[in-house]
């Protein structure tokens, strides 16, 4: 479909090749692979009609991943209303254009999103503006200021925890043949 190819490069002009300026390659090359691996896994575990496959759930990820590596870096953000509502308008738009196309598979974008905005708290965390600032002034008035907040080591924990709890468990299912959901056009969701 040509709509879907055109929001698809769309949003990998918008959301990817920022993100990969700002943090490198390294960490956006991990978050776009992660993502499309949690996008087959959920899909896998919840389609049982066929495999979908495609860059739509790492994209999924990466606009994931720039939503908590805003939560996460909320201090360092100017105009943190405006880039939040283009953020969560983005991720409506997305997610609600794939669930009008019937033809689309839902579970992979959503796996992505989920991976990506877990991933981006282990791996897009930035230091607080001023321990940052600090290393280009002689003076130490920030010498005992911690390097990143409280709730920046809870969240990048927390995502932590929670990626690798959810790729074992699905990981896990997949090899012992377990699905969870059966997909069916008349009733939307029937239990397997």
């Amino acid at each position: 479909d040509f709509v879907h190819l055109l929001s698809t490069n769309l949003n990998l002009a918008l959301f990817c090749l920022g993100l990969e300026h700002r943090f490198g390659f390294v960490r956006f090359g991990t978050i776009y692979l992660l993502s499309g691996v949690g996008a087959s896994i959920l899909s896998l575990l919840f389609v049982q009609e066929g495999m979908a496959f495609g860059a739509s759930g790492a994209i999924f990820g990466v606009l994931g991943a720039k939503l908590s590596e805003f939560i996460t870096n909320w201090t360092l953000h100017a105009n943190k209303g405006a880039r939040l509502s283009i953020l969560m308008c983005s991720s409506a738009l997305g997610l609600g254009f794939v669930v009008l196309c019937s033809y689309m598979d839902n579970f992979g974008h959503v796996g992505g999103l989920l991976t990506g905005f877990l991933l981006g708290f282990v791996l897009l965390v930035r230091p607080r503006h001023e321990w940052a600032s600090r290393q280009d002034r002689s003076d130490d008035a920030y010498a005992d200021e911690p390097k990143y907040k409280m709730y920046q080591h809870a969240l990048c924990l927390l995502g932590l925890v929670l990626l690798i709890t959810g790729f074992t468990v699905g990981l896990v299912m997949l090899y012992k043949g377990k699905t969870t959901v059966v997909i069916t056009e008349q009733t939307g969701f029937r239990r397997g």
